[in-house]
C-alpha cells in the first residue's frame, strides 16, 4: 500500500510529459506551416490577396473574317446594337432582379420568361436557352435592339440597374448570292469554364467571355480567326472603388481566312442539291409503290488538280446566324432533332452510304491488279447464282462478252460478281488461306477509303471496307446481342431474326455473297461523298490522291502576313498508267454512250471531254441511294441523294446545270468564256490593299440554262 502514491505520482509525470510533447509538436506543425506560408510561398499568397482586389474589363477582339476565293465575305462581322444583363448585379437585389428583367422585357417586346431563361445558367439539366459562360460575363439578352429601345434603356439607367445597351461588332453569316454554306462555315457558342481550364497554358489561352468555333472552318481556324481580347485590369478597394490602374493586354484582331470556295458556284450547287431532291420526290418508286423521300443530299465541286473545294453543300441545311446571339430553345431543338433530320451534318464529309456502281472503278482496278486483262472478254449476264441465291444485273439486262471498260459503261453488275467471286475462292473462302490476296479489299485501301481524306473540316467520318478483320471485329463485338435475339428462332423466322441466327453463329465469316454485293459497292460498304470526290478526282489529275482543302490562306489583320494552304497528298491510286488511261475511256463512254450518256446530250465532248459514273445503291428498308460522280480535266463533281431513286435520274440534271455555269455551255453545246464562273482553277488569292482590307467583287445569284434530255440507255 506504500507504494501507491508514488505510482500515481508517476503516471502524472507521464501524462505531464505526453502533453508537453504534444504542445510541443502542435507548436512545431503551426510554426512550419506559418513559415511555409508566410516565408516560402508568401510572395505567391500576396499576388492573389492583391488579385482579390483587381477587375479586369474584356474588350472582345473583332474576330477575323472567312472569304470566297474572291474576296467576297462569308462570315464577317456588322455592329449592332446588343442589350446585355449583368447575373452578378441582378442577384444583388432582393428580388435576383427580376423587377429589372420585367421592365426590360416591356421595353425589349419580349416575354419575361424568355429573357430570364437566357440569364439562367446551362448545366447538363437545363435546356436551351441559357448561358453557357462566364457567370460574371455579361450576359447578352438580344443584338437587335432598335435605337430608340437602346436609348429608353440608356436614359433610364436607374430603372435598368445592371443592364447594358451598347454598340457591338456581332458575328454574321452573309450568305453572298444565296451562297448559305452553313456545314462549311460552322458557328460559335461561349466558351465553357473546361475548354478554358484545358486551353490555361495553351499557346492560345481562352477568356470567359471569348466565343469559339464549334464546327465547320470557324472551329478548324479558331486559333487564328478568334484574335485576343484587350484586358484592362482596375485596382479596387474593399467598397469596390477605382484606385489605381494595374498591368494590362493589347488586343489584336483576328486573322481572315481565304478559302477556295466561290460563292457563285456555291449558292448554285445548294439550289440544285435542292431542287433535285424536290424532283425526285415527285418521281414513283415501283419498288416501295410511293414516291422517293429523297430526305438528305450533299454535293462536293473539286478543283481536280489540287483537291481544293469550289463548293460543298448539304441537306436539309440551316441558317448560322441562327446561333448568333445565343440560339433559342425552339432552333436548337430544330436544328438537333430527328424530325428535322439533323441539318448540322454536313453530309458531305458525315454522310456515310453504300456507293452502288460508282464502286466499280475500284473494282475493276482490282480486276486488274489481280491479274485479269482490261481488255479481256466477261460474260455479262443477266443474273449470277451461288449457293441457291440469284443476284441479278440491273434490270435483268445483259450484254454478252464484254470487257471490263464496257462493263463500266453499262454498269454490268454480274461481271463484277463474277470476279470478286473468283478472288474470294483463290484466297479460300469461307477458311481464308494464310497468304490470301485480298485484291478486292486490299484495292479500297488503297484507294483511300475506310479513313478520313484529311480534308481541314472537323469530324470527318471514315466509311468502312468490309474486310475479313472487320467482319470479324464487328462479329465479336454484336455477337452476344445477336445470340439473343436468334433465341427466338424457329418460332419467329421473320427476316430480322433470321439474320440475327445467321450472325451469331458465321457473322466472323466473309461469306460469297458478302464478297458479290461489295464488288458492286453494296452491303456493308460505306464511303463519304468527299471521299469518293477525292477518289475521281485522282482518276483525272493522272493518280493523285490529295487532302480536300477549303482553306487556301490565313492573313494577319494589316495584310502583310499570308500564310498559304498548300495542296497536299496523301497517295496515288495503285493502278498503272496505262490501266488509269483504260478507266478514264471507260468513264468518258459512260457520259457519250453508257448511263449516263442521256444526261449529257449536247454537251461538247470533243472541246471539254466529260466523265461519269452513275450509282445506285440499295438499302435494307429503304429506298434506293442516288450517286453521281463525274469529272473533266478540271473539276470533279459528285452528288449523291439519299432515298432518290437512280443516279443520273436523280442527280443527273443537277450536275449537267453545275458544269454548264463552270464552263459557260449554253443547251445547244456553245461554250461562251465570258458566261463561265469558273474559266480556270487555282485562281490567286484576291487583291490585299495597303491597309490589309481585301478587294471583293458584288455578286449575285446565278440561273445556269437546263439541259433538254436526249433519249439514251436505261438510267443507272
Amino acid at each position: 500500500m506504500s507504494n501507491l502514491p508514488e505510482t500515481r505520482t508517476s503516471r502524472v509525470s507521464v501524462r505531464l510529459i505526453a502533453i508537453q510533447i504534444l504542445v510541443f509538436s502542435l507548436l512545431l506543425t503551426l510554426g512550419g506551416r506559418l513559415w511555409y506560408l508566410q516565408i516560402r510561398n508568401g510572395t505567391e499568397y500576396a499576388t492573389e490577396a492583391r488579385n482579390n482586389h483587381v477587375q479586369q474589363v474584356i474588350e472582345p477582339a473583332t474576330r477575323g473574317s472567312i472569304l470566297d476565293a474572291r474576296g467576297v465575305p462569308l462570315a464577317d462581322n456588322q455592329t449592332r446594337l446588343v442589350v446585355s444583363a449583368s447575373r452578378t448585379e441582378l442577384l444583388k437585389m432582393k428580388d435576383d432582379g427580376k423587377a429589372v428583367l420585367g421592365r426590360l422585357a416591356k421595353v425589349l417586346g419580349m416575354s419575361g420568361k424568355e429573357i430570364r431563361n437566357k440569364v439562367r445558367l446551362c448545366d447538363s439539366k437545363t435546356p436551351q436557352p441559357c448561358w453557357n459562360g462566364s457567370p460574371y460575363q455579361p450576359i447578352p439578352i438580344t443584338d437587335e435592339a432598335t435605337t430608340q429601345q437602346a436609348l429608353q434603356i440608356r436614359e433610364r439607367s436607374e430603372d435598368f440597374p445592371g443592364i447594358s445597351a451598347e454598340p457591338t461588332a456581332v458575328r454574321r453569316y452573309a450568305a453572298p448570292g444565296d451562297a448559305n454554306t452553313a456545314q462549311v462555315l460552322g458557328y460559335l457558342s461561349p466558351v465553357t469554364d473546361g475548354e478554358i481550364k484545358k486551353a490555361e497554358h495553351s499557346r492560345s489561352p481562352l477568356l470567359r467571355s471569348d466565343q469559339i468555333g464549334r464546327s465547320g472552318l470557324e472551329r478548324t481556324y479558331d486559333d487564328a480567326l478568334r484574335g485576343k481580347a484587350a484586358v484592362t485590369r482596375y485596382e479596387v478597394d474593399n467598397l469596390g472603388r477605382v484606385i489605381g490602374q494595374a498591368k494590362s493586354e493589347k488586343g489584336k484582331a483576328g486573322a481572315s481566312v481565304v478559302t477556295s470556295i466561290d460563292a457563285r458556284v456555291q449558292g448554285l450547287a445548294e439550289k440544285q442539291l435542292d431542287q433535285a431532291m424536290k424532283d425526285a420526290r415527285k418521281e414513283h418508286d415501283k419498288n416501295t409503290g410511293t414516291n422517293y423521300k429523297a430526305d438528305s443530299g450533299a454535293v462536293v465541286v473539286m478543283e481536280a488538280k489540287t483537291g481544293r473545294v469550289v463548293a460543298m453543300a448539304s441537306n436539309p441545311t440551316y441558317d448560322p446566324n441562327a446561333w448568333v446571339g445565343g440560339i433559342s430553345g425552339k432552333d436548337y431543338a430544330h436544328l438537333t432533332g430527328k424530325d428535322s433530320n439533323y441539318p448540322l451534318l454536313n453530309r458531305a464529309i458525315q454522310g456515310q452510304a453504300a456507293p452502288g456502281s460508282i464502286f466499280k472503278v475500284i473494282s475493276t482496278a482490282a480486276a486488274v491488279n489481280a491479274g485479269y486483262d482490261f481488255n479481256g472478254h466477261y460474260p455479262c449476264t443477266s443474273s449470277y447464282s451461288i449457293g441457291g441465291q440469284t443476284f441479278k444485273n440491273f434490270e435483268s439486262q445483259s450484254h454478252g462478252a464484254i470487257s471490263l471498260g464496257r462493263a463500266l459503261e453499262v454498269s454490268c453488275d454480274t461481271v463484277f460478281y463474277r470476279l470478286s467471286h473468283d478472288e474470294w475462292r483463290k484466297d479460300g473462302g469461307d477458311k481464308p488461306k494464310k497468304d490470301a490476296k485480298n485484291w478486292f479489299y486490299k484495292t479500297a485501301h488503297q484507294f483511300g477509303l475506310g479513313k478520313e481524306t484529311g480534308v481541314d473540316l472537323p469530324n470527318e467520318v471514315t466509311g468502312r471496307v468490309p474486310d475479313r478483320k472487320w467482319k470479324n471485329a464487328f462479329w465479336k463485338a454484336n455477337k452476344a446481342g445477336w445470340c439473343e435475339q436468334a433465341k427466338a428462332w424457329p418460332k419467329k423466322k421473320d427476316f430480322g431474326t433470321k439474320l440475327a441466327r445467321e450472325g451469331c453463329l458465321e457473322g466472323m465469316k466473309l461469306h460469297a455473297y458478302d464478297s458479290i454485293n461489295y464488288a458492286i459497292g453494296q452491303g456493308d460498304t460505306l464511303v463519304t461523298p468527299i471521299q469518293m470526290a477525292t477518289i475521281y478526282g485522282a482518276i483525272s489529275n493522272g493518280g493523285t490522291l490529295y487532302n480536300p482543302t477549303v482553306g487556301k490562306a490565313v492573313i494577319s489583320p494589316d495584310g502583310k502576313h499570308i500564310q498559304r494552304v498548300k495542296p497536299q497528298s496523301h497517295g496515288r491510286l495503285p493502278v498503272t498508267q496505262k490501266t488509269l488511261h483504260q478507266m478514264d475511256g471507260a468513264l468518258a463512254g459512260v457520259a457519250t454512250r453508257g448511263t449516263a450518256a442521256w444526261r449529257f446530250g449536247g454537251w461538247p465532248q470533243d472541246k471539254i471531254p466529260m466523265h461519269a459514273k452513275t450509282g445506285t445503291a440499295e438499302v435494307y428498308g429503304k429506298q434506293t441511294t442516288s450517286w453521281f460522280a463525274t469529272y473533266t480535266k478540271d473539276y470533279t463533281i459528285v452528288m449523291t441523294i439519299a432515298q432518290g431513286g437512280t443516279g443520273s435520274g436523280a442527280s443527273g440534271p443537277a450536275v449537267r446545270n453545275i458544269y454548264n455555269a463552270l464552263y459557260g455551255v449554253d443547251e445547244k453545246g456553245g461554250i461562251d468564256p465570258k458566261a463561265a464562273l469558273l474559266p480556270r482553277p487555282e485562281a490567286k488569292l484576291p487583291k490585299i490593299e495597303s491597309d490589309g482590307a481585301i478587294q471583293s467583287q458584288p455578286i449575285k445569284p446565278y440561273a445556269p440554262p437546263s439541259p433538254s434530255p436526249s433519249a439514251s440507255e436505261s438510267p443507272r
